[in-house]
């Protein structure tokens, strides 16, 4: 059952999940009918539920005979909710006093295939403002599909430029909000090589892409595509959720 492996990951034990689950399919049940409904040897039932009283997840109700009740799946998971999210700031409170941030002139090597699509991703799906994006066509379609709302896109193909691949490899460039950028050499089939590709925030090689990509699409006749319009839902001036 999913739910089980689901609980099981927000920390209890796989005992406590078939119980708990086994209670909100019954309602309210004495121990040895949670037990068969679970799957759970008797003797191991009553300390089983006893943890989830411990936990918030189920109440006794009455002596005899001795009955529990599931307790609010929804109140438990915003505690596991809220817990995690403590957790998380407490973790970038500490690994920022561990690592300072990258110097802005940094630049980071990317090798594979994966590596690069999955940095693509990301960069397009944290956009806010403006994305510039020139190269493989494959990529670039599914990117522009993941590209939010309201951002700016700026797409363009490199022909008639001078090359900035070696032979045998397809460029793909990328930047982001003026922010972030990636150079990916990608492999064509059936050449040697590993694709490999850099990733920046340099902002003279970010606006160089920039700068690039206009050139582009000046040259190659292409036009800008309009921002992907906001949902009619949203209220003017609302922040968007996500990532």
């Amino acid at each position: 059952m999913s739910a089980v492996i689901h609980l099981q990951a927000l920390g209890l034990t796989e005992y406590e999940a078939r119980a708990y689950t086994a209670l909100l399919a019954l309602g309210r049940a004495v121990p040895a009918r949670v037990a068969r409904q679970a799957g759970i040897p008797r003797p191991k039932i009553y300390e089983t539920l006893e943890r989830l009283e411990g936990r918030g997840l189920a109440a006794k109700m009455g002596q005899n005979p001795l009955e529990y009740a599931p307790l609010s799946a929804r109140e438990y998971l915003a505690r596991s909710r809220r817990s995690f999210d403590d957790r998380l700031s407490a973790l970038d409170r500490d690994l920022s006093r561990l690592t300072p941030d990258p110097a802005p002139e940094a630049v980071y090597h990317l090798y594979g295939d994966a590596a690069m699509r999955s940095l693509a991703e990301d960069l397009i799906l944290n956009a806010r403002q403006s994305v510039y994006m020139a190269g493989d066509p494959e990529l670039a379609d599914r990117l522009e599909h993941l590209t939010p709302r309201g951002v700016k896109l700026l797409r363009a193909d490199l022909s008639g430029l001078p090359d900035i691949a070696a032979l045998g490899q397809i460029a793909f460039l990328l930047a982001r909000d003026g922010e972030a950028a990636l150079i990916g050499h990608f492999i064509g089939a059936g050449q040697p090589g590993e694709p490999h590709g850099v990733h920046t925030h340099n902002p003279v090689i970010i606006h160089l892409i920039e700068g690039y990509i206009e050139l582009a699409v000046q040259r190659g006749g292409q036009v800008q595509a309009p921002p992907r319009p906001e949902p009619a839902d949203t209220a003017p001036g609302r922040p968007r959720t996500g990532s």
